[in-house]
């Protein structure tokens, strides 16, 4: 077999290893922890997110997504390597989390200003990216509880806030020129 390049992350001969069968699994550092481990937990609530964003980006088709998903693949190889400041290692910059705020206020200037909560829905590409906003609040908690237990990147969390607003705003401008669904305080009585 010839050496890897080094664009090319991972070389996969054979998916299934059979070495998870014990309910244990290798973090990025080779070390072997619980499948049930926070750490496991949060990046593989990170794996979820890229899945649904995938799913919100088979309609949206925005290059916005096509970044983060990138994104995201980087964010659950910096969770599942223990993280050390300085270390070298694959890790969310600030830099990303300055992307994803510029494409927040691009994306939100042409938008008319809220005037109640939005309900998720409207069109097909902003109720999957209202999905993609929940999956991704869900992975930010998931990153805090494990950092509330061992050290994690501070900006892994930061990422994945800034990243639920973006999703938000990519979701009511999935819907502009049409009716955005809005909350309606009692309205159903």
């Amino acid at each position: 077999m010839s050496p890897r390049k080094p664009d090319e992350p991972v070389r996969l001969t054979k998916i299934y290893t059979r070495g998870g069968d014990r309910g244990e699994t290798s973090l990025g550092d080779g070390s072997r922890v619980s499948k049930l481990d926070p750490l496991v937990r949060a990046y593989g609530a990170v794996d979820e997110l890229n899945s649904v964003l995938g799913w919100a980006q088979a309609e949206a088709r925005d290059p916005r997504l096509a970044r983060v998903q990138n994104e995201l693949f980087d964010l659950g190889a910096d969770l599942s390597v223990p993280y050390a400041a300085g270390d070298d290692k694959l890790r969310i910059t600030q830099a990303a989390i300055d992307r994803l705020e510029a494409d927040c206020d691009d994306a939100n200037a042409p938008l008319p200003q809220l005037r109640s909560f939005v309900l998720p829905g409207g069109t097909e590409a902003a109720a999957r990216l209202h999905v993609a906003r929940a999956a991704c609040r869900r992975a930010e908690r998931e990153v805090l509880a494990r950092a509330a237990e061992t050290t994690v990147n501070p900006l892994a969390s930061v990422y994945l806030n800034r990243l639920s607003d973006l999703l938000f705003i990519l979701a009511r401008a999935a819907n502009a020129g049409g009716a955005e669904p809005l909350w309606k305080p009692g309205g159903n009585r």
